[in-house]
This record gives C-alpha cells, structure tokens and sequence, in this order.
C-alpha cells in the first residue's frame, strides 16, 4: 500500500474509523482536516442501492446549492439569434451556433456547464463523444435545453451553483457541495439542499434501501462516514 505523507496521517488521526458522524460533526471534521495549501473541494459520496443497468433505476438530476460552489462557473451557449444576444447579457463566456460546435470539435471545452435552444439539439448531437463523458452535454433532463425565454435564467442558476448529480456504473453518487473555507451553516445549508433533491429523485420501483453508505471527504482529506438516518433526513424547509 502506498505510504501516505504526514498531513494525511495526522487528518485521519482525527477520525474515529467506526463512527458514523451526524451531518453538523461530518462538515467540521472535514473543514479541520482541510490541511492543504489550497482551498480544498468538500464532496459527498453516495453509494446507492439502485443499478444503473436498468434505465428505470437511473439517478439524475440538478441541484441549485444556496451558497454555490465557492469557483467561477464558466458557461457555454449553443444559441442564435435573440437567444445569442439573452446569452451574451447574461455573461456567458461563449455563445454560438455552427461555429461553436466546430470550435469544441477542434479540442476546446474551456467549459463547466453547456446550455442549449432545442433548435439546435440536432445539430450538437454529434459532439456527444465529446461532452457526454464528461457531463457537458446539454440535456432536458437537467434543464440545460431551454427555450429562448428561459435562457437568462438558466444561466444564472449555472452560475450561482448549479450542481448536477447522477448514479455511476457503480452505483454511487459523487457531487462538490463547496470549498473547505465555506461556514459550516453554508456547507450544511447546500448538503440538506442536495440530499432532499437526492432523495425525492429516489426511483418509484427500487426495492430496500435507496441511500446505503454517505461519506464526506474533501480534495486532499481522507473520508468521514456520516449517519445514514441523520444524512437521508435532510429536508428543505
């Protein structure tokens, strides 16, 4: 086993190994165990009971974190005409129709979201080798295909912190809910956010348990292991 260095052995001195922490104690271990020279990502890892091989099993959706994400989100419009002109007054960092799929063909994807009109679905089908692996794809499901109307709003949800969650071959669920320097309200603001979007996204026909295991951890920190009657029990109120 690869030896870790002494910053990721004192972190884990930190954690007791059989504890599951309720939700408040999991956030600030993990904000005291962000010892990096960084601002360290916090995530939460879900592993789920549902199987991704079954379509109706499948996990996906869209959470918009009351605190964002702590980073800049950089957003790209595939759009023409007056949704073009919405787009760039909603400060997009790049709009465009044909020229913009031929940009992202040549290799660019200076990227973290991607918005689209329907109108132009059918011509960005074929950048889905591209996107698709790497969650870029604009998709209904995630309300990143919108009508022309809709378009400055959907920017400004990207880009106050929109996070899309969804089930992995594995079965589990990887999301950032916001960086180590947050407040700790702010990180358990955005994680009950997440879990309650989570949750009610669980699908009609999985049998047992939805939610088996949830760990904190951030960047560069080891795992926290969270209760998973306190975790799933988050709600918006």
């Amino acid at each position: 086993m690869e030896r870790r260095g002494k910053r990721y052995r004192e972190a884990v001195s930190l954690i007791e190994a059989e504890r599951e922490y309720e939700p408040r104690e999991a956030i600030a271990l993990a904000k005291e165990t962000a010892t990096a020279n960084f601002d360290e990502t916090v995530e939460v890892h879900l592993r789920t009971g549902a199987d991704p091989r079954h379509s109706e099993q499948m996990v996906r959706g869209v959470a918009l974190l009351p605190h964002g994400l702590g980073k800049q989100v950089r957003v790209a419009v595939f759009a023409q005409g007056e949704a073009a002109a919405i787009a760039l007054d909603a400060g997009v960092e790049e709009v465009g129709g044909d020229e913009l799929i031929k940009k992202i063909e040549d290799g660019w994807i200076d990227f973290d979201v991607s918005i689209a009109t329907p109108d132009l679905m059918g011509r960005i089908g074929r950048l889905g080798r591209i996107l698709g692996r790497r969650g870029l794809m604009p998709n209904p499901r995630t309300g990143t295909v919108v009508q022309t109307e809709n378009i400055a709003k959907a920017i400004a949800d990207a880009k106050k912190g929109r996070v899309e969650y969804r089930l992995d071959r594995t079965s589990i669920i990887h999301v950032p809910i916001g960086k180590a320097s947050f407040e700790e309200d702010h990180l358990f603001d955005n994680l009950t956010t997440l879990m309650d979007n989570i949750v009610r996204a669980r699908p009609s026909g999985l049998k047992g348990q939805f939610i088996r295991s949830a760990y904190l951890t951030t960047t560069m920190g080891p795992s926290i292991s969270m209760d998973i009657t306190g975790v799933t029990e988050l709600t918006i109120e």
